[in-house]
């Protein structure tokens, strides 16, 4: 992987932490019945269990920046991957659901941030591949 990708990679996590706390401050999980029974199954009190969730796939982001992207461990690649589709659905869900609402939805904001980021980061990626490819690594 680039250096560029590994910064895109970086950058992505921090965007959903952005992300994550729009989302609570705007209580998705009163208003999207998925994030209601994900935080349901880790509390009864729902903005808490939203709140541990969040923290949690931030957390799993982060270590999969310092313990195998930043690291430059074999999988480094494959795990951007998992978190360039991941975020790029998060995005691309948040702006049809306010679309579909025609107005605000909890995220809506961040959203443009998480899909611009999850692009840059897919074409980085298989801009990667295809040099690896040529060289023959």
């Amino acid at each position: 992987m680039s250096e560029r990708a590994r910064h895109l990679f970086l950058a992505l996590i921090l965007a959903q932490a952005a992300h994550s706390g729009e989302e609570y401050a705007f209580r998705l999980y009163d208003v999207f019945a998925p994030a209601r029974f994900i935080s349901g199954l880790i509390s009864d009190n729902l903005a808490l269990g939203f709140a541990i969730g969040n923290v949690a796939l931030v957390t799993f982001g982060a270590w999969c920046y310092l313990a195998r992207v930043r690291a430059h461990r074999p999988s480094d690649a494959g795990w951007a991957w998992f978190w360039t589709v991941l975020e790029g659905g998060n995005g691309t869900g948040h702006l049809l659901f306010a679309i579909a609402r025609g107005g605000y939805f909890p995220g809506v904001w961040t959203a443009p941030f998480l899909l611009g980021l999850a692009l840059c980061l897919g074409s980085e990626l298989v801009r990667g591949s295809s040099k690896a490819t040529a060289t023959g690594r």
